[in-house]
């Protein structure tokens, strides 16, 4: 089978999309150079009322989505930055999140906002290096975090399909992941719905996003010694919190990982659920960057303030100490 990155299979989903279904198109600044490498080859193939470079202005383009939404039409905005987010939250929550449900159902928002290269990437420094996703699952707007190629094409295509707006996080950790993968059996990913990548019987370790991979990796290292299960919520709102409970219910011990900061972001939210719907054996643990982290430009902090595999491992050997 041919090898597939995660970077290529965002860019496979949105050619598939636009040759599907012409009100789809997509907007954003220096998209038609593919400056994120995501949208390369695509100007040259859909022509310029397809792929729109667009002025230095998000809160205009993304309010620009919206109307084109409501008028029928599927925008697909790509956002070279995370924290471009934050200028245009007004824009995604109180208007293109809001409108349907206001209208009773009358119109839709099909808008689906795409960040490839969420989090840090070497040297971006403070302001491009953040993860805000627990904004938007707070709020109730769709959010999903893919983990691996086949994950991040099957559910940027379930994101563009979807009548309500919906924010796509593709971590700048897992851009390069690479997986042996039948083309011809990619498909859209269900919204919703999470998936165990290892099963185990000692311990569940939730893991977003590129942190999948390292909680696997830590989980084979421990194989000898703990049976972990790996669980992948791949979409942080809606959860899929029936899939983790019958995980958590198994193993009765809990770990969270994730690559934000730590006060009010969806590691504690997920552990406040299964505590009140799972009798645990063990305190659950999270790992998370710390409260208010800000990523530093020099690499060694920055990867010091992100969580490690070695903080991972220790923090499921402390479930499995307090359980016993």
């Amino acid at each position: 089978m041919p090898r597939l990155s995660y970077r290529k299979a965002l860019t496979r989903a949105l050619a598939d999309e636009l040759a599907r279904d012409e009100s789809v198109f997509l907007l954003g600044e220096d998209i038609r150079v593919g400056a994120s490498n995501v949208t390369a080859g695509l100007f040259k193939r859909f022509g310029p009322e397809r792929v729109l470079d667009t002025p230095l202005s998000e809160q205009a383009f993304t309010s620009f989505a919206t109307g084109a939404a409501l008028a029928g039409m599927r925008p697909v905005v790509e956002f070279q930055i995370p924290s471009l987010l934050f200028l245009v939250f007004e824009q995604i929550v109180n208007h293109a999140h809001k409108f349907p449900l206001m209208t009773g159902g009358q119109c839709a928002a099909p808008v689906t906002y795409l960040v490839p290269g969420s989090g840090s990437r070497t040297g971006w420094a403070g302001q491009h290096s953040d993860h805000p996703y627990s904004l938007f699952t707070h709020v109730g707007v769709t959010t999903v975090v893919p983990a691996t190629p086949a994950d991040a094409y099957g559910l940027l295509v379930s994101a563009v399909r979807c009548d309500d707006p919906v924010v796509v996080f593709a971590p700048a950790g897992a851009l390069d992941v690479r997986d042996d993968v039948d083309l011809a059996a990619l498909a859209p990913v269900p919204l919703g719905r999470g998936r165990v990548r290892r099963f185990g019987d000692d311990v569940t370790v939730v893991a977003v996003g590129h942190l999948v991979h390292d909680a696997l990796a830590v989980a084979e290292e421990l194989a000898d010694q703990v049976s972990v299960e790996v669980f992948d919520p791949r979409t942080l709102y809606p959860f899929d919190w029936d899939g983790l409970v019958e995980s958590v219910s198994r193993t009765g011990r809990l770990v969270v990982v994730d690559d934000s900061n730590r006060s009010c972001g969806i590691a504690g939210e997920i552990i406040a659920t299964m505590v009140e719907r799972v009798r645990l054996v063990a305190p659950p643990r999270r790992v998370t960057r710390p409260d208010g982290a800000v990523l530093p430009f020099a690499p060694a902090l920055d990867r010091a303030v992100q969580p490690s595999r070695e903080q991972l491992l220790a923090a499921i050997q402390h479930v499995m100490k307090d359980g016993i």
